[in-house]
């Protein structure tokens, strides 16, 4: 009877030492090395069951019971996130553990340049796989979202996407991120009113926005803001027509959906509501999404007598008071053909 005890007491020790060295196989370390690199996903719906047998599939784990068992005994099944996670071989099965459940998925830096309007943006996002454009614009013109984040009635978010770069996951609610971006815009504008000047021409914010987006494609050259800010207003305070080319553009765009990069004589004739040649004052609304100095320039423009100005091809204008001297200006620089040759807008990533 003894010699049977003894052997059973050594049969269990054994055991539990087996199984205590394949608790610490498993848990020690992970299976290869950490240059061995992988995205692993978790979309909705997919039980943890599901999770671990991918995991083991993947190389990732040598178990995908063992990693049931751990994850049940840490409480930590029931917390893992959805996700798009970097995880590599070496990592342990508590390691991959703590990933999933701080749910830390893959951030893509996506930059949106200042003057870039929802379509653009809306185009850019889809081609980086983060959003649908079609959902993107549905939701920029969402009237329940747009009063939750501006409280005004206005027929879009164009002006208010703030252009800046943005860390977005593969996961990140499309709401969630517009609401990151509008956000963005308050936090900008209200530091900038606070340190606002006197302006020729009163107006709310939704104008001074579509004034900003309109000075913002005027000009890539920061220096010049305040001074085109300056002309809309003598414009607007004369009652003159803005005449402003990218307003033309914009609206083409926002009838049919379609960018046309060189307009006619038609165009600048075929009024819209967001043409300046034929509406009497402001587009019915922002044609871009402006920057931080186009809004800061609106809201303290430039003390000039000019009326006018005309590109000098290098990303810079000449500004003039009179309609005359605006005359000699576009024959100088956009009529003689030597002035044009070999330059471009570019030119002012040079200087």
């Amino acid at each position: 009877m003894k010699i049977v005890t003894g052997i059973i007491a050594v049969a269990f020790a054994v055991a539990v030492a087996f199984f205590g060295f394949q608790a610490f196989r498993f848990l020690a370390a992970g299976p290869g090395k950490a240059e061995e690199k992988m995205v692993f996903e978790i979309p909705n719906g997919k039980s943890f069951g599901q999770v671990a047998a991918d995991l083991e599939a993947k190389g990732l784990i040598i178990d995908a019971f063992k990693m049931r068992i751990l994850a049940k005994l840490t409480h930590t099944d029931a917390k893992v996130k959805r996700g798009e996670y970097e995880l590599n071989r070496a990592m342990t099965p508590q390691q991959i553990l703590k990933v999933f459940v701080l749910g830390k998925s893959i951030q893509y830096p996506i930059t949106f340049p200042e003057g870039t309007n929802m379509f653009e943006m809306a185009s850019l996002l889809e081609s980086r796989g983060l959003f649908k454009a079609e959902e993107f614009l549905k939701a920029c013109r969402d009237k329940a979202l747009i009063e939750q984040l501006l409280g005004v009635d206005v027929s879009s978010l164009e002006g208010y996407l703030f252009p800046e770069t943005y860390n977005v996951t593969k996961y990140t609610p499309m709401k969630e991120f517009i609401t990151a971006m509008v956000q963005n815009f308050k936090n900008n504008y209200q530091q900038l009113e606070a340190n606002g000047g006197d302006v020729p021409v009163k107006l709310a914010r939704h104008e001074l926005v579509t004034l900003a987006s309109v000075v913002e494609k005027e000009t890539g050259a920061p220096e010049e803001r305040p001074m085109i800010a300056s002309v809309f207003y003598n414009r607007l305070v004369k009652n003159m027509k803005l005449q402003s080319d990218p307003t033309i553009v914009y609206g083409i765009w926002a009838e049919t959906g379609a960018y046309k990069q060189n307009i006619t004589k038609d165009d600048i004739l075929n009024p819209t509501r967001y043409n300046t040649y034929t509406v009497p004052r402001l587009p019915f609304g922002p044609i871009s999404n402006p920057g931080r100095e186009s809004l800061a320039a609106v809201m303290k423009p430039a003390v000039a007598p000019f009326f006018y100005f005309v590109s000098r091809n290098d990303g810079t204008h000449i500004f003039t008071k009179t309609y005359e001297d605006h005359l000699k200006a576009v024959a100088s620089f956009q009529l003689n053909p030597a002035a044009r040759e070999g330059k471009s807008w570019r030119d002012l990533k040079k200087k």
